[in-house]
């Protein structure tokens, strides 16, 4: 499944938010949820996240015993949180995740390929201006 598109939902006050409803499928398995460095939330199916793993933290044995490779791995993996959908096909967001980035009430699911991004709303509003303003500055 290829994840495009961008979808507004409401946050509920325990924290659970709608996985839209084309993506419910996908993530029968479960998903895995993890802070981004931009300040939205990553949403990966059980069997992406495992991909993403892999990408991210392979390397030759001797690299992988860096402190930088370290640093990275602990990173990517204690951030991350497993979820599930429930039978309204809402997940849970994690209290720690939702302090981070900001998420509380109005959200915005973004199709990213092969995850998805959950955005606080007024954060991604200033995302999609520094987009338009960095592919203007491009074409110029």
């Amino acid at each position: 499944m290829t994840f495009y598109g961008t979808y507004e939902h409401a946050m509920d006050e325990r924290g659970r938010l709608a996985v839209p409803a084309a993506f419910r499928r996908d993530f029968g398995a479960g998903g895995v949820l993890r802070p981004s460095v931009e300040g939205c939330i990553e949403l990966y199916t059980s069997e992406g996240f495992e991909a993403e793993a892999a990408r991210r933290l392979s390397g030759k044995e001797e690299s992988s015993r860096t402190l930088a490779a370290r640093r990275t791995r602990r990173q990517f993996m204690a951030e991350a949180f497993a979820v599930e959908l429930d039978r309204q096909g809402r997940i849970l967001v994690p209290a720690p995740i939702r302090a981070t980035t900001g998420l509380d009430g109005r959200a915005v699911v973004v199709g990213c390929g092969d995850y998805l991004e959950v955005w606080e709303y007024e954060r991604w509003l200033a995302e999609q201006a520094a987009l338009r303003a960095a592919e203007a500055e491009a074409l110029q």
